[in-house]
């Protein structure tokens, strides 16, 4: 059964945070991982993601979720491979390896974390499994996935539509500055929507709509998959936390500052495009 959240984590839960400790992991990192508590919330409790990150980004892993996990790995949780090998009369057998990209070892024992920002719900077996095997072999103490919360999923259509709103933006021209290009089946569906006799859709319905559907679609990563899982006993008995960000994470007061990071990946490699990015970025 799920347990409520330490005291320790009060400032996320105050933020929205979804929070859920099985299998005694409360009790794990109450007792023997306090620093681990601390560590985590004083990290988490910094995220934010611009709206424009995640127009501009397209539903990839959002720059806020970057900066995220270069905060953890400033923390000392560091990507880690596992490599567990099994030997009969000193003959290899077996050998297997798990990458886990977040670990922080302490005197206790070692605690792993996974990032599930927007990634194919499958993701999650395999981080649950991995969380299995290694606590079976002794390698880890209690297990974490980090994921979109019910409240940024559920509500990721009114985040997109503020976006619009707020841009007035009533056209693909209007989205372009924002770094929104659509393919062209992206552009000829959500022109269909908006051009078809029979119940016709608005510019923003027909956009937020497919954009959504495409980027943050019910098979993608978020915690009603997480949970669903975890209720089947995928990952069991490995001690879990479940952590979802929260609506409150994604912020709409940057501009066009937000897109600096974004257009730096995109036009790294080609001086001419990197320097117009940067330029309008600062605009």
């Amino acid at each position: 059964m799920a347990s409520a959240p330490p005291p320790d984590f009060a400032a996320l839960s105050a933020k929205g945070f979804q929070i859920e400790f099985h299998s005694h992991a409360r009790a794990i990192l109450s007792l023997d991982f306090p620093v681990a508590l601390a560590e985590l919330e004083a990290v988490l409790a910094s995220v934010s993601v611009p709206i424009e990150e995640i127009i501009a980004g397209g539903g990839g892993e959002a720059k806020g979720t970057q900066r995220l996990r270069r905060a953890l790995d400033a923390a000392g949780w560091k990507k880690t491979k596992f490599e567990i090998k099994k030997t009969i009369n000193g003959k290899e057998r077996e050998s297997i390896s798990h990458e886990i990209d977040h670990v922080r070892e302490y005197l206790a024992g070692t605690v792993a974390l996974e990032i599930e920002w927007n990634n194919k719900d499958p993701f999650f077996d395999r981080d649950l499994e991995n969380f299995k095997r290694l606590h079976a072999d002794g390698a880890i103490s209690v297990g974490i996935i980090v994921t979109r919360g019910r409240t940024l999923h559920e509500n990721m259509r009114s985040l997109v539509g503020r976006f619009v709103d707020e841009r007035q933006a009533q056209s693909f021209e209007a989205l372009k500055p924002w770094g929104y290009e659509p393919t062209a089946k992206q552009r000829r569906a959500i022109e269909a929507r908006i051009n078809r006799k029979k119940n016709p859709l608005t510019f923003r319905e027909a956009f937020v709509d497919k954009f959504v559907a495409d980027k943050f679609g019910e098979a993608t990563t978020h915690w009603r998959k997480l949970d669903d899982r975890v209720r089947r006993g995928v990952g069991n008995p490995c001690p879990l936390v479940l952590i979802g960000l929260p609506e409150s994470i994604v912020t709409f007061n940057e501009g066009k500052k937000a897109l600096y990071e974004v257009l730096n990946d995109e036009a790294e490699g080609d001086s001419a495009d990197y320097s117009a990015g940067i330029a309008t970025a600062r605009e």
